[in-house]
């Protein structure tokens, strides 16, 4: 009875042990993402598991380019996982198909090649200004995707973290970087 008595107790520590060590990593550093949809084709796929950090903007504010999961802005329930194109601060312009920056450093016309093999070619034309702790984002299936386009800004506070690395499908696991950009 003692012996059975002990175990219970060694098998309780550690369950205790590994809740306490899981649950602060799976709520406050990183969480899993399944992408559902054609919005991110085709650097992302409908199934793929992506691991996202929730550290790095704790440290420091989001890049142009990253790939981000957040909060829908129209439905706080929904997550969605889409590209930063715009920066607090910056005009977006989408004009004839291409996507035009302006900021205190000019204007840029975005260069996407480093993660799309072909031109794209970026439909609905839109004109916004970014405020404070404002981002535009954009799916990489520019014809399929539900983004900035349609419902505006995405504000700073909805952005849970930036995908790190692929686990699922096995044959594509991979890490991500952030894009250079060049002009």
């Amino acid at each position: 009875m003692k012996n059975l008595f002990r175990f219970v107790v060694e098998i309780a520590k550690i369950v205790i042990i590994a809740l306490a060590i899981v649950i602060p990593v799976r709520y406050f550093l990183f969480q899993p993402f399944f992408v559902d949809g054609i919005s991110m084709e085709p650097n992302y796929e409908n199934g793929d598991y992506l691991i996202v950090d929730e550290l790095s903007y704790r440290i420091r504010e989001p890049q142009r380019g990253e790939v981000i999961v957040f909060r829908s802005p129209t439905d706080l329930s929904q997550r969605y996982i889409k590209r930063i194109i715009g920066l607090p601060g910056e005009t977006v312009e989408v004009s004839e198909g291409k996507i035009n920056i302006i900021n205190t450093s000019g204007r840029i016309t975005l260069n996407e090649s480093e993660y799309f093999s072909e031109p794209i070619y970026t439909t609905t034309d839109v004109n916004i200004l970014l405020g404070e702790n404002e981002y535009f984002v954009l799916g990489d299936n520019r014809d399929m995707s539900y983004d900035s386009r349609r419902w505006g800004i995405l504000p700073k506070a909805n952005i849970i973290g930036k995908t790190w690395v692929r686990l699922l499908p096995i044959n594509s696991l991979s890490l991500f970087n952030t894009p250079k950009y060049s002009n």
